[in-house]
């Protein structure tokens, strides 16, 4: 079966390792290889330093893997500029990146606030889709209120033709997001980051009752995406999680590479 991960990081986190970023990509495809991953979508992050390689050095130390890896430009109102956005636009058009993602909470702005709003239209503009930070978030200098997923309901409603997909299903207001999902028609998620490491069974059978839950509620296996949130999440316990869900073959190829294939015109 084909596998498409659509959220990993190049990110070296405190107790993952503090590898260069080539070698970061080296380790990734090693891990893809091994678990059957065809194609990853790795997001540059919220702000570049010796930790989080910058969009436009992903871009160069993956050149040679388009055919396995792909890029998604993080922005940020606090840490991006003019510059950023006008990269951000060419690399759009030539199909450098496949999309931007927002990171609402790391830093203190809503999604709808009016700073977003040229990122959006650079979306649209493009038919490429914006992610957003929803939820849980790694940082405790973080502030939640701005990554709730009800607050994702503003930019779909005033945005319709753009593609939003809500990241780690708003966790833990996951019936928030599922809500928004199916209010919306140009709202997806995926369900990356779910846990750090691997799954305990516990952990396990509580997210997979959330995700049967929603799936049921939104009633569109084509709305949710498989991603795992790299290296933070281990994959091969991630693919176990999704097995334990026990869908059906339709529902899993959509889920596991269709609905990402599609959204981000892969």
């Amino acid at each position: 079966m084909s596998i498409i991960d659509c959220h990993v990081h190049l990110n070296c986190y405190p107790g993952v390792g503090h590898n260069r970023s080539v070698e970061r990509v080296k380790k990734l495809l090693e891990v893809m290889n091994k678990n059957g991953i065809n194609y990853s979508l790795i997001l540059s992050s919220y702000k570049s330093d010796a930790y989080r390689p910058s969009a436009a050095e992903i871009i160069e130390i993956t050149k040679k893997y388009e055919n396995n890896l792909g890029v998604v430009a993080g922005f940020t109102i606090d840490n991006h500029g003019e510059e950023d956005l006008n990269n951000y636009k060419k690399w759009l058009k030539d199909g450098v990146i496949k999309g931007i993602k927002l990171y609402c909470g790391y830093e203190h702005y809503y999604p709808y606030d009016k700073g977003y709003q040229r990122v959006y239209d650079m979306c649209v503009e493009y038919d490429a889709p914006v992610m957003i930070h929803t939820g849980d978030t790694f940082s405790n200098t973080a502030k939640i209120r701005f990554s709730h997923p009800l607050t994702v309901d503003d930019i779909a409603v005033d945005n319709p033709d753009l593609k939003i997909v809500m990241c780690h299903l708003g966790n833990p207001w996951m019936v928030d997001c599922q809500e928004v999902i199916y209010k919306n028609k140009n709202v997806y998620a995926d369900i990356s980051g779910l846990f750090i490491g691997d799954f305990t069974q516990s952990v396990k059978s509580y997210y997979v009752n959330k995700i049967k839950e929603l799936l049921s509620y939104i009633g569109d296996p084509h709305r949710i995406l498989y991603g795992t949130d790299w290296p933070i999440s281990d994959i091969e316990s991630y693919i176990k999680f999704v097995q334990s869900l026990n869908l059906d073959q339709r529902e899993s190829d959509l889920l596991m590479f269709g609905n990402a294939k599609k959204i981000f015109r892969l």
